[in-house]
This record gives structure tokens, sequence and C-alpha cells, in this order.
């Protein structure tokens, strides 16, 4: 998977969010409300480029106190709404 271009992370209002930026917010007219976690992985899909379940699972892991199962739930999750939003590829 890989993030589409013209979507940043932006803090608003002490809030972290993504929003369109470009061409990218041409189409998008919206905001990505996250959490400090969500807003982690964002950032962690990024830095890798082409990234996968897997990958940021392992990176989660890696820097928080969670259970691999319990990682992979939210990671898929999340990854669910961000391409039903558009915002990442397969």
């Amino acid at each position: 998977m890989k993030r589409k271009d013209g979507f940043v992370l932006r803090e608003v209002c002490g809030e972290k969010v993504i929003v369109g930026e470009g061409l990218g917010a041409i189409n998008f007219g919206k905001l990505i409300s996250l959490n400090e976690t969500a807003a982690w992985i964002w950032d962690k899909a990024g830095e890798q480029g082409t990234f996968s379940v897997d990958t940021l699972v392992e990176a989660l892991c890696d820097t928080y106190d969670v259970t691999p199962e319990t990682a992979r739930t939210d990671v898929q999750a999340l990854l669910n709404q961000w391409l039903e939003l558009d915002i990442i590829t397969e």
C-alpha cells in the first residue's frame, strides 16, 4: 500500500488531521481527525513508502506496549477506513 500524494498531516486547533493539498484537495473537501496513535501510523506509513498491515503492526509493536493481535486489528481497521476515504492505495 502507499499513501496518495496530496494528503498531509497537519495540526489544527490542537488536533491532528489529514487534509488534502493541491490536487488532493479538489475532490476531498474534508478533514480526517486522528488520535495520537493513528497520526503516528500515518507518519510511519509515509516513512516506509510502500507499507503493509504487517510492516505497520511490527513498527507499532516495537514502539508501543501493544500485543500483535490488538495492533493487527487496529491497523487493519484504520487502513480499511483510509482505503474507503481514498487517501491510500493498495
